[in-house]
C-alpha cells in the first residue's frame, strides 16, 4: 500500500529482465503530480525501459506500481490508458500510409452511426495542430512529412485524450527545430495547469533546466539520485549521469589541412521542389581529404538533401560534383557505396536498421559482397568484421546475434556508424549522428569522427547541436532555406555566426522551421 497525495504513480523496486540483460535493477521512482518529472541516464541506463513499464507496453520482471493508492498492473497499453496514461515514443509509431487525421485518432476513433465519423476527425485534428502550431493539412499522407512534422503529429494524438493524466515524453524535442521546441515547452506548461503530471526524457540538458522541475537519475539500470531542477546546477547532473563531469573539447589535429588535397567538389548543385523554388538553390562547397566538415543549418534548410543527392537518391538534381579530381556521374545507392561513399542517416529506426535482422547482419548488410566467397557468404570472415567493429566502437553487446531491437538507442546508433565504416568508405557521410544520444555516448562518438579522420577519411557531419558542430568540425557550411549562406573557419567558428548564417536565407515572414 502506497499513498501519497503529491504522487500520480509510484513504481516501487522494479526489476526488468531480458535475455542476457538486467535493464533494470531494483528501480523506484516517483511520479510528482501536476510537475515536469525530468527522467536523465546515459543510454541504456534504462530510462526508456522504466516509461514502457508504466505506459503498459511491457510488464516489470519484478516490483509493483501505485496509482491512487491502489496497486495497478498494467497487461497492455489498453490498460494504461483506461488509467489516463499516455506516452510519446522516442521512435516514431506512426503510420506512414494514413493521413495524419487517421493517426491522430487511431484508437480513439469517433462514429456517426456505424460509420467513422471523418468529418469530426479532421476538425479535431485541425483544432490540435493549430494549438501546436503545426498547421498542417489533415488529410496529408505521414509518410509525406518531414521528421519534425511527424513529431508533433505524435504529439497530437496524444493531447486529444480527454482522461489524460500522465503524458510520458520520451525525447520529443530530438526532431524538432528551437522555434518547435518553444511551442511544445508553452503546451507542456497548459498541461500542467490543467493538473496532467509530465514524464520528460531527453539528453538536452539546458532544456531540462528550462522546463523541468524534478530530475531522476538512472545509470546501468539503477537509481542513482533525484532533486528538485530548483535546487542543483548542470554540472550535478552530469557527474551523476557518468561518474565524471564531461564537456565537449575540440581535438587537436595532426594533418595539416592547409595542405590537403580536395577529395570532393560540388558545385552548383539544384534540387527543384514540388510547386516551385528548390529545396537546394545553387549549393557550392567542397571536402577536403582528412577534413571534418560540418553542415549547420535550422530544419528544412537542405542539409539532409544534399546527402541524399550525393547517395543518389534524387536523379533529378542538377550540378556537378566532382570525385578524387573527376566529375562523378551518380547513379544508384549501391554505385555510390561502391566509389567510397557512405551514408549515417538521421532517422536510424526507418532509414539505419532493419529490425528483423540480428545486430551482426545490421552491421554487415552494406558490405555484404566483400564476404562472398564463390557463391556463398563466408560467414566466419563476416562475423570477424563485425567484431572488429562492435570492438573499435565500443559498442555495448551481450551477443552480436541478439535482435537488434536489444540495444539501447545510443548503442543502436552506433551499429549504424559501423555499418557505414565497414563499406570502407573514402567519404563518411553523417546526419545528426549524436541525436538522441546520451552525453558519454555522444563523446565516444566524437572520439570515433576524429579517430577515422586523422587515419584521412573525408567525413561531412550535419548536426543542429551548435556546441557539437562547433566542437567537432574543422571547418563549417551553413545552409539556410536551401542555399550555402556561410562558411566559417578557424576563429570565424562562433555561435553567433553561425545562427546569424542560419537565418541569413529566410525571406521575410520565413519562420525558423522553413
Amino acid at each position: 500500500m502506497f499513498d501519497d497525495p503529491n504522487v500520480v504513480l509510484h513504481c516501487e523496486k522494479i526489476d526488468k529482465i531480458y535475455p542476457g540483460t538486467l535493464a533494470l535493477d531494483q528501480v523506484s521512482f516517483d511520479l510528482l503530480k501536476g510537475k515536469v518529472n525530468v527522467l536523465i541516464g546515459e543510454n541504456g541506463a534504462g530510462k526508456s525501459t522504466l516509461m514502457k513499464m508504466i505506459a503498459g507496453i511491457e510488464q516489470p520482471s519484478a516490483g509493483k506500481m501505485y496509482m491512487d493508492g491502489q496497486e495497478v498492473f498494467f497487461k497492455d497499453t489498453n490498460a494504461a490508458r483506461a488509467k489516463g496514461i499516455g506516452i510519446i515514443h522516442q521512435e516514431l509509431s506512426l503510420f506512414p500510409n494514413m493521413t495524419v487525421y487517421q493517426n491522430i485518432y487511431i484508437g480513439h476513433e469517433k462514429k456517426s452511426g456505424v460509420f467513422l465519423n471523418d468529418a469530426e476527425h479532421r476538425k479535431g485534428a485541425d483544432v490540435i495542430l493549430k494549438r501546436l502550431e503545426h498547421e498542417i493539412p489533415a488529410d496529408t499522407m505521414v509518410g509525406d512529412l518531414r521528421v519534425g512534422q511527424q513529431q508533433m503529429v505524435e504529439i497530437a494524438r496524444n493531447l486529444i485524450q480527454d482522461d489524460l493524466r500522465v503524458l510520458i515524453m520520451d525525447e520529443p524535442t530530438s526532431s524538432l527545430s528551437a522555434a518547435e521546441v518553444k511551442v511544445l515547452f508553452k503546451i507542456m506548461r497548459e498541461l500542467l495547469e490543467q493538473g496532467i503530471s509530465i514524464v520528460y526524457i531527453s539528453h538536452r540538458l539546458e532544456e531540462i533546466m528550462e522546463i523541468g522541475d524534478h530530475v531522476t537519475i538512472l545509470r546501468d539500470g539503477k537509481y542513482v539520485a533525484d532533486a528538485d531542477v530548483k535546487d542543483i546546477e548542470l554540472s550535478w547532473i552530469v557527474e551523476n549521469m557518468v561518474g565524471k563531469n564531461t564537456q565537449y573539447h575540440r581535438f587537436e589535429r595532426s594533418i595539416d589541412l592547409t595542405k590537403a588535397e580536395k577529395i570532393l567538389e560540388i558545385k552548383n548543385m539544384c534540387l527543384p521542389k514540388q510547386g516551385g523554388g528548390y529545396l537546394l538553390d545553387h549549393v557550392d562547397m567542397y571536402l577536403k581529404k582528412g577534413e571534418v566538415l560540418g553542415i549547420y543549418g535550422l530544419l528544412g534548410a537542405g542539409r539532409s538533401e544534399l546527402f541524399e543527392c550525393l547517395m543518389g537518391m534524387h536523379p533529378e538534381h542538377t550540378g556537378e560534383v566532382i570525385y578524387e579530381g573527376k566529375p562523378m556521374k551518380i547513379g544508384s545507392i549501391s554505385g555510390q557505396i561502391k566509389r567510397g561513399l557512405a551514408l549515417v542517416p538521421e532517422d536510424r529506426q526507418r532509414q539505419g536498421l532493419i529490425q528483423t535482422l540480428d545486430i551482426c547482419k545490421n552491421t554487415s548488410i552494406a558490405s555484404m559482397g566483400s564476404f562472398r566467397s564463390g557463391p556463398f557468404l563466408n560467414n566466419g570472415a563476416e562475423e570477424k568484421a563485425v567484431d572488429a567493429q562492435i570492438s573499435d566502437l565500443h559498442i555495448k553487446v551481450a551477443d552480436k546475434k541478439l535482435p537488434i531491437l536489444s540495444l539501447s538507442g545510443g548503442n543502436q546508433q552506433k551499429v549504424v556508424i559501423a555499418k557505414g565504416l565497414l563499406t570502407k568508405p573514402t567519404v563518411l557521410l553523417m546526419d545528426e549522428p549524436s541525436r538522441g544520444i546520451d552525453i558519454g555516448a555522444k563523446t565516444e562518438v566524437f572520439e570515433i569522427i576524429h579517430e577515422f579522420s586523422e587515419r584521412g577519411l573525408s567525413i561531412i557531419v550535419i548536426s543542429s547541436e551548435l556546441k557539437e558542430i562547433m566542437a567537432i568540425a574543422d571547418r563549417i557550411y551553413v545552409l539556410s532555406n536551401g542555399k550555402c549562406t556561410g562558411e566559417l573557419e578557424g576563429d570565424e567558428i562562433t555561435e553567433d555566426n553561425l545562427v546569424r548564417a542560419s537565418y541569413a536565407g529566410l525571406g521575410t515572414g520565413a519562420s525558423a522551421e522553413a
